[in-house]
Parts: structure tokens; sequence; C-alpha cells
């Protein structure tokens, strides 16, 4: 348990270093002449009114979304047997069944390819994000106020967790979320 936990910040922390490692705006101007003049043109933008209150930013789900269809159940392979240990002291542990927790074993694992399409959206919206256990697990995203509420259910398309359905909750509450949920970052 403790090892897929510090899996999973070490998954968490890469994916944010990966995103605000993106940031180009302290790097030095290496241009050719012609870009950096191209660059230097101010850009024709159609402006909006303006009005007290700013719309939200709203996430696109349709660019979150994956090609993939939610699984039957019934006969799902899992990778992690029903009777595994693993399965045992997640089931004990969250007070769930054995399939409950064979499934969100198995989804909380691959939630990445979720938490990452999202994140690619947030940018500097995002303030911090949960996975809940137990019956109704799903992938909670904090976000600064300026979002607005939403949630999807992501079909992941991953091999290990093909098929499976993770619900997401964008929730603008500003909240760093509290360690009691496992998949999140220590402050």
């Amino acid at each position: 348990m403790t090892k897929r936990l510090i899996t999973m910040m070490i998954i968490t922390t890469a994916s944010v270093w990966a995103l605000t490692g993106c940031d180009n705006s302290a790097e030095t101007n290496t241009q050719t002449p012609e870009i950096a003049e191209q660059a230097a043109e101010p850009a024709v933008t159609t402006a909006e009114p303006s009005t007290s209150t700013s719309a939200p930013h709203t996430v696109n789900w349709s660019l979150v979304a994956s090609d993939e269809k939610p699984a039957d159940l019934t006969n799902y392979q899992y990778p992690f047997a029903l009777d595994s240990q693993n399965v045992q002291d997640y089931a004990e542990y969250f007070d769930v069944s054995n399939a409950t927790a064979q499934h969100n074993l198995t989804v909380s694992m691959a939630s990445n390819e979720a938490l990452s399409k999202a994140l690619d959206q947030l940018s500097d919206t995002y303030v911090s994000h949960e996975i809940t256990d137990g019956d109704d697990m799903k992938l909670i995203i904090h976000t600064t106020p300026d979002v607005a509420a939403s949630s999807y259910d992501y079909v992941l398309s991953d091999d290990f967790a093909k098929g499976l359905v993770l619900p997401i909750e964008i929730k603008p509450d500003g909240k760093k979320s509290e360690a009691k949920a496992h998949g999140e970052m220590p402050e």
C-alpha cells in the first residue's frame, strides 16, 4: 500500500513538473531576426466587451475524452486477482468488498491518464486533486474559483485499465486536498 502511494506521488509530481516546466517566459530570445520581427508585430484580436464579472473557465471535456467505449464489467479481466493480497489489504483498509477494491485499485493506478488530460486545460487554475476511495470512487480536481464546476465520466484507454470508467469532478473551491484519500501529494 505504501509502495503504491509513493509511486502515485512520484507520477503526480512528475506530471506537475512537466506542466510547470513548459513555461518559456524566462528563456532568452534566440529567434532568428525574421521570426523575432513577426513575434513583435501585434496580434489581431477581436475585443470582447468588458464586463464586471468574468466568465468562468470551462473544461472542454471533448478534448479530455478518450475514444474508448466503457467495458462490460461482468467478465472484465482485472490485472489484480480478486483474492490477491493487494486487493484484500485495500478492501480491509477502506472497508469495501474485494470486488470494489479490485476495481478501485485498477482505476486509481490508471487515473494519471485522465488527470494529465484535464491538467492540460487547467494550467495555473489547478490547486490540488484527490481520488476518493469507497463504493463511489472518483477523481476530484480542486481549482481556483474562476473555473466552472463540472463533471465527466472518463473511459480509460490504456491497456492496464482499458474501458474502465473514472468519474471526474471539477471543484472550483480553491482548496488543497485533505490527506485522507490516496494518490494525493502531501503539503
